[in-house]
This record gives C-alpha cells, structure tokens and sequence, in this order.
C-alpha cells in the first residue's frame, strides 16, 4: 500500500513592499511522502514570492507537485485555463524549461540545492531562447535554515523588502538573499 500525503497547513502574512502586494493567505499543503521540509518551505517562500496582487488574471495555486510530472509546482491560471505563471523548484532540466515556457506566459524556478551552481552552468547556454524564463538560486544554508521552520500547522510573516526576503514566526526569524540567476525579459 502507498503510503499518503502528509498535510501540512500554512498561515501566511505577506507584505511585499517591492510588487506593493499585501494579504494574507491560508494554504493547504499535501506534502509527498518524498518531499523534503526543505522542499516544502521553499514551495511556500516560492508561493509568498509570485502571489499576485489580485485574481483578476487567475489566482496562484499549488499544483500536485511531485505527484504529477506534467505539471509545475506552483503556477497560475486564468479563467480559460491558459497558464500565466509556471513555477518550478529545484534543478529541472532544459527541455522541461523550453516546454514550460512554451505553454505560459512566465515561468520562474527555485533553484536551493548545494549543486545549484554546477546545474545552471550546465544548461545555462541552453536556455538563452527562453526570455520570459527567470532563475533564482535560494542560498543552501538559508534554504536548509528556513526548512527548520516547517510544522504541520504554521504561522509566518514573510516580508520582502529591496531584494531581501524576511520570514519569521513566533519562535525564530531568518533572512534569505536570492540570487538571480537569470532574469526574465519584458
């Protein structure tokens, strides 16, 4: 028998002073039975990170995720269908990315393993016709950091302010530095 997804519930306050986008937002998680807290926090941050302001062009949601291949993690989708925003996490490969980005009309990923580096220096070149794609690399030992503030129920403040995102609970705080990679044209 398969073992079951883990449901994870996340209360987010977001002040996103860069985009000028504020709310709070309650999200149910089904966490994989192979997915990391690391995974899973920054499937959150990612989420706090690309909320729109409004649901006028669809709102974002999680997708299954790990549960199924053919979708992003996270991505949103306007009232047709079509997707807006595609976002992925981790190190997906070049012809999943060309994919996407033929599909939306944005598409990001989250970049937060160790080995980041040495995956973006093997497909960079090969993404230079993907100008709505961005990458951003989420530093290992922040990732790992904010991975210890996964809980089955969780409250945090995530505030994003000249580049620098700020996440905090009740107990702890912690700063995280995004890296740009590459960033999306137009």
């Amino acid at each position: 028998m398969a073992i079951k997804a883990t449901i994870h519930k996340a209360q987010l306050q977001i002040a996103d002073m860069d985009r000028n986008v504020y709310g709070e937002h309650n999200l149910t998680i089904a966490r994989q039975p192979s997915e990391t807290d690391e995974r899973m926090m920054i499937r959150i941050l990612a989420f706090a990170l690309n909320v729109p302001a409004d649901e006028m062009r669809g709102k974002l949601e999680l997708s299954k995720g790990l549960a199924d291949v053919e979708e992003p993690e996270i991505w949103q989708r306007d009232l047709t269908g079509d997707i807006i925003h595609w976002i992925d996490l981790g190190q997906p490969d070049d012809r999943r990315l060309l994919k996407a980005h033929g599909r939306a009309e944005r598409v990001s990923v989250y970049t937060y393993s160790y080995s980041s580096a040495i995956w973006w220096a093997g497909i960079e070149s090969k993404l230079v016709r993907a100008p709505r794609l961005a990458v951003w690399q989420i530093p290992h030992e922040q990732s790992q950091a904010l991975a210890k503030f996964a809980e089955r129920s969780m409250q945090m403040q995530i505030t994003v302010q000249d580049g620098g995102i700020y996440v905090s609970t009740s107990a702890d705080s912690l700063e995280i530095t995004p890296i740009a990679l590459k960033t999306a044209q137009g």
